[in-house]
């Protein structure tokens, strides 16, 4: 999420908290059930949409008022962890499924397993619902999905005459470097990376050539252990950078929207971005400037990419479980989640609503993303204990380091999985 709009949500977020008076969830107000929902939407859409739906819901629903919390992506996890202590969490409650585990496990969350509707569970796949299941528990709904895809300067691929993928044709990692270093010369670079946040990216997009790392026994434990199909992403990257010199050096420290600038000043002709950064394009772009989105690369496991839904959960100590899931349920009608997806840019997860037609035009690469959707899988560390102390002191300074090349393919590997696996182990005793 682009973080200044998440830093001013986070100022939002306390007011709100202060003026809807948290306490123990949701309670009784004049005889009626109150619901506290707490979005983490931030784009006007995606708020807007939220915010009518709630009034809908309102209309149409006198005895069960819903009232909106608005929260942020920048400091969610610390808020909500506050508010499971004090007892002050909302009734229903939107996350990313990568945030969950510790959350579940720790008894803050609801098993909906028994709360949610057939028509829901039958209409979301399995392979979304693995992202957010947690020792057979179910504690959130995944509800939006984001592939990784390449958005390009039309112009520059059009006058390079390199092969245009497409979904049922994709470049290979290996026909992509090459790609990159035709579009590479007269000041562009044929790729920028921005890797300021290295470690997501880098294993989300490594299931496509077979990379797992994280890998879990019999015992249950999960251990790490890197393979040549966990190297083919970083050394794609490493030797675009170092070797070839056709993705900018100076992009490795930048997050998403900051390649922006370069892409539409002709600088990269190419960058890899979550598919809802199309709306940043649309909206900052240039008149004039062409573009499209193009999939990411296949490798070994053809498209298959790693993503963290976004989720809706329920918290444990709330007083109206079965109105929450009620209304979340409303929240997710297929038509309504089509709504969701269209605010935010993203993908829905309902079967149903993914078949919307107006979710399959090529304007500003729709179907394209929406031809990506069966290759998403649960990203690889998605209910690995530890996982988030292992990227930040572990993964992200070593990544960091061998995309800059000061560390070779040797010293990744044991970095990764020898210091990692000590930082696992102390969460698995």
């Amino acid at each position: 999420m682009r973080a200044v709009v998440r830093t001013a949500a986070a100022a939002a977020t306390a007011l709100a908290l202060l003026l809807t008076g948290c306490g123990g969830g949701g309670g009784r107000t004049d005889g009626r059930i109150t619901i506290r929902f707490q979005s983490l939407a931030w784009q006007k859409e995606s708020v807007d949409a939220n915010k009518q739906l709630v009034k809908e819901w309102n209309a149409s629903h006198p005895d069960v008022r819903v009232q909106y919390v608005q929260g942020s992506w920048d400091s969610v996890h610390d808020q909500l962890l506050t508010s499971f202590e004090g007892d002050e969490a909302p009734d229903v409650i939107h996350d990313a499924s990568d945030d969950l585990a510790d959350f579940a496990y720790g008894g803050y969350l609801a098993d909906l397993r028994t709360l949610l509707p057939d028509r829901l569970t039958a209409d979301i796949p399995k392979r979304s619902w693995s992202t957010s299941t947690f020792d057979g528990g179910v504690y959130g709904v995944p509800f939006l999905q984001e592939p990784r895809v390449l958005i390009a300067n039309t112009k520059i691929l059009k006058a390079s005459g390199v092969r245009i993928p497409t979904p049922e044709k994709p470049w290979s990692w290996t026909e992509f470097r090459q790609v990159t270093k035709k579009l590479t010369g007269k000041g562009r670079y044929g790729i920028a990376w921005p890797l300021k946040e290295p470690v997501s990216v880098t294993l989300n997009l490594g299931l496509s050539a077979g990379g797992e790392l994280f890998h879990r026994g019999a015992d249950g434990k999960v251990a790490l252990a890197m393979d040549d199909g966990d190297l083919v992403v970083p050394r794609t990257i490493h030797d675009q950078v170092n070797t070839d010199h056709s993705a900018a050096r100076t992009a490795l420290g930048m997050g998403g929207g900051d390649t922006l600038p370069g892409l539409f000043g002709g600088r990269y002709a190419m960058v890899p971005l979550g598919f809802s950064f199309r709306q940043q394009v649309v909206e900052q772009a240039p008149k004039g400037f062409e573009w499209t989105v193009l999939p990411a690369p296949a490798g070994s496991a053809g498209l298959a990419q790693g993503v963290s839904p976004q989720t809706l959960s329920v918290a444990e100590d709330s007083p109206h479980k079965k109105e929450a899931v009620e209304f979340l349920d409303f929240l997710l009608r297929p038509a309504n989640m089509v709504r969701l997806a269209k605010g935010d840019w993203m993908l829905p997860t309902g079967r149903e609503a993914l078949a919307d037609p107006s979710l399959h035009t090529a304007d500003r690469g729709w179907a394209t993303g929406v031809a990506l959707a069966g290759a998403l899988r649960s990203a690889p560390a998605q209910s690995v204990r530890g996982y988030p102390e292992w990227k930040d002191k572990v993964a992200t300074p070593a990544f960091q380091e061998y995309y800059s090349g000061a560390i070779d393919a040797a010293e990744l590997r044991k970095r990764l999985v020898e210091d990692g696996n000590r930082v696992l182990a102390r969460y698995q005793r």
